[in-house]
């Protein structure tokens, strides 16, 4: 069998380079790490390299993402060695499974891939059967024992052997082949039933044992904009930013034209979406739930006045929108859905109190007065808050920003803050004051009756 590697591996570096790329999978998989593999892995592709190489020592992670993984190793032309360095549970084994080779260290663990929600409570059916059977049909597709990988997922199977290359191989050393115990393979179990091809204590010997001793090896790391994505989509700060967004627009509404909150939000949104996009964890359905959210919310703001069933339409679409980004792209149980409701309220929460603490520090610095409030008017400049207002009724003047109700109008030499009488005027409106009721001065538009 090793001479025959040797001589697959001769013509190998024949036709391809003498390079092998290292991709390590460690730690929590997540939906920032796929397009990280398939970027190496068209890099590995591109420049003809031999082998790529994951180093895997990982406890799982979201199921999604290990199945986009396990879909970009399985369309690889290239040869894929899954190099267990210490453990792959969980997630970890499916993509250890797509490989075509799979070596592990000594003392290493391969199994317990049964899907399970943030408390660790199992699944629902659906997603057990989900991932059940893509665990089989990954072991099919590599010639792997379907019986080992189903029962990796799904404790209640029960059997007493296995069909290997036509054999049939008793199995008394797995206790998760009786029900009630998930299978999880020691490194010798796992070469006695051909889940794993060898042993490998290091890279060097990895290797060697390929018959790549003589290759150089190139280590793969993420650039910036997979960290940036891989930041963006971890839950914490996915359900802020989805949180800022949606609260930025809504405050917006509250206030007249286009200013920091609507800005702040929008930019959130962005980041959001693209991050979720760019992960896969965002679907068509799901952009055009908010974009439609968000286009009624503009309709609002910009062209009817007040707030009624465009802005209510509006911010239903969008929280639902927002909800379905939390969604994975994969069948989920009760479970996953009351999380991501769970997730979507705790971060609405969150994010209102972190824009009211923002904004009582914002409105403290000397940067918001003069954004705010730039022509403010000052006791040494002859303004008053209410002394000679009462003559003013009667008086036309010319709104000097926009009434969306209120704002600043000029009556002769005077700047006034009025409001409408709920109409939104544009600034350059000739204005008739009404009446004077303390510090409000109600105006209406000159050419009204």
């Amino acid at each position: 069998m090793k001479s025959i590697l040797l001589f697959v591996f001769t013509v190998y570096s024949v036709i391809y380079s003498d390079v092998v790329y290292r991709i390590p999978i460690q730690g929590t998989i997540d939906l920032g790490l796929p397009p990280y593999i398939s970027r190496e892995l068209a890099e590995a592709e591109k420049n003809r390299a031999l082998a790529v190489i994951f180093d895997i020592d990982t406890f799982g992670g979201r199921v999604d993402a290990a199945t986009q993984i396990k879909d970009a190793i399985l369309d690889s032309d290239l040869l894929t060695v899954a190099f267990i360095n210490r453990r792959a549970i969980s997630a970890g084994a499916l993509i250890s499974l797509s490989c075509e080779k799979i070596y592990m260290t000594g003392g290493a663990s391969i199994g317990a891939a049964t899907a399970v929600d943030m408390s660790g409570k199992k699944g629902s059916e659906k997603v057990i059967s989900f991932m059940r059977e893509e665990m089989a049909s990954t072991a099919e597709k590599r010639n792997r024992s379907t019986a080992i990988a189903r029962g990796m997922v799904d404790e209640e199977l029960t059997f007493t052997h296995i069909v290997l290359a036509g054999d049939s191989i008793a199995v008394d050393d797995l206790e998760g082949r009786k029900e009630g115990k998930l299978i999880s393979m020691t490194t010798q179990q796992a070469l006695k039933y051909r889940i794993a091809d060898g042993t490998a204590e290091n890279m060097d010997a990895l290797l060697d044992s390929l018959g790549l001793s003589a290759v150089s090896v190139t280590e793969s790391t993420e650039n910036w904009s997979e960290a940036v994505v891989r930041f963006l989509t971890n839950p914490v700060v996915a359900s802020l930013l989805t949180t800022f967004g949606f609260l930025g627009i809504l405050f917006e509404l509250q206030s007249p034209g286009w200013g920091i909150p609507g800005f702040v939000g929008l930019t959130c949104l962005i980041l959001s979406l693209g991050a979720s996009y760019i992960a896969k964890l965002a679907t068509m359905s799901d952009f055009l739930f908010i974009f439609a959210g968000i286009g009624f919310l503009l309709l609002e703001v910009l062209v009817i006045p007040g707030f009624g069933i465009a802005g209510i339409g509006g911010i239903v679409l969008l929280v639902y929108g927002l909800y379905m980004l939390l969604l994975p792209d994969i069948p989920v149980g009760d479970e996953i859905l009351s999380q991501a409701t769970d997730g979507l309220l705790i971060g609405i929460i969150g994010g209102a109190i972190g824009l009211y603490l923002l904004a009582r520090m914002m409105i403290k610095t000397q940067f918001w007065q003069q954004l705010t409030s730039p022509g403010i008017q000052k006791k040494e400049d002859g303004y008053t808050t209410t002394s000679g207002w009462e003559s003013l009724t009667g008086q036309t003047g010319t709104a000097e920003s926009d009434l969306h109700p209120s704002g600043w109008v000029k009556i002769e030499d005077q700047r006034v803050f009025v409001v409408s009488e709920g109409e939104f005027l544009n600034k350059g409106t000739e204005v008739k004051i009404l009446s004077v009721d303390g510090n409000r001065v109600v105006v209406r538009k000159l050419n009204d009756n």
